[in-house]
């Protein structure tokens, strides 16, 4: 009886650290997948066509273009120094908001950095082990978050929109007035909706793809059993 509890205790503790891997196996995720989006310049240049933004807001598409370029280098974590709009004037508290984005950019970037040391030895002392079982965990834990987003986003994302706001940052400062930033008459809400997308499908794909991993693994130990009798088989 003991030594079953003990079994059990043992297997809840696995468990425990393989959600826990998941988590991180999401972090990673999401931050590969912001990052992808920030940089996906095309994306921005498409929506200059789609929303007509050269027409709403009175700038050529170079000087859009220009302007939204100066938004996304500042936004770099290589970058140094402080937000100049090529043409385009900027209030204090509109600084003010660009500076708190960019330290949030700043630790998605540190958070895919560190992410990713910790997965690769994860993988390594796992496959030493044996031991695939993470993979499908993490495959389920990563997938739960997206599938959340993307019903809040269906439902209403304008309300989605504001509570992220409201959570990632302290203030209202992120409520722009067009007369004193006018960058936010350039940057439409449903290019916000395409980027959260972005993140989201990278969640779902790398999810996948992790399932996909394990299934290959466990294929893999069924068929060659004899070959490896002192292997673990637990998954």
């Amino acid at each position: 009886m003991n030594k079953y509890t003990r079994r059990s205790q043992k297997e809840n503790e696995n468990l425990i650290l393989d959600i826990g891997i998941g988590v991180v196996w999401t972090l990673f995720f999401i931050s590969l997948g912001l990052i992808l989006a920030i940089n996906l310049r095309p994306l921005y240049y498409a929506n200059i066509h789609w929303f007509d933004l050269d027409k709403t807001s009175g700038l050529s598409i170079n000087e859009i273009k220009a302007n939204y370029n100066a938004l996304i280098d500042y936004c770099s974590p290589l970058y140094h120094g402080v937000l100049k709009f090529p043409s385009l004037r900027t209030s204090v508290s509109g600084l003010s908001h660009f500076e708190e984005v960019k330290v949030i950019f700043n630790l998605f970037y540190i958070t895919f950095l560190i992410s990713t040391l910790f997965l690769i030895g994860v993988i390594v002392w796992k496959k030493k082990q044996n031991k695939y079982r993470y993979l499908k965990v993490s495959s389920i834990t990563a997938i739960v978050l997206p599938i959340i987003t993307l019903i809040g986003c269906s439902i209403d994302f304008e309300t989605a929109f504001v509570i992220f706001h409201k959570i990632f940052f302290r203030n209202d400062d992120w409520l722009f007035d067009p007369y004193t930033d006018p960058i936010i008459t350039l940057l439409p809400e449903m290019f916000f909706l395409q980027c959260a997308l972005i993140i989201i499908f990278v969640v779902l794909v790398g999810s996948l793809i992790l399932f996909l991993c394990y299934r290959h693994q466990k294929k893999k130990n069924y068929i060659t059993p004899l070959l490896k009798p002192k292997m673990n088989y637990y998954y």
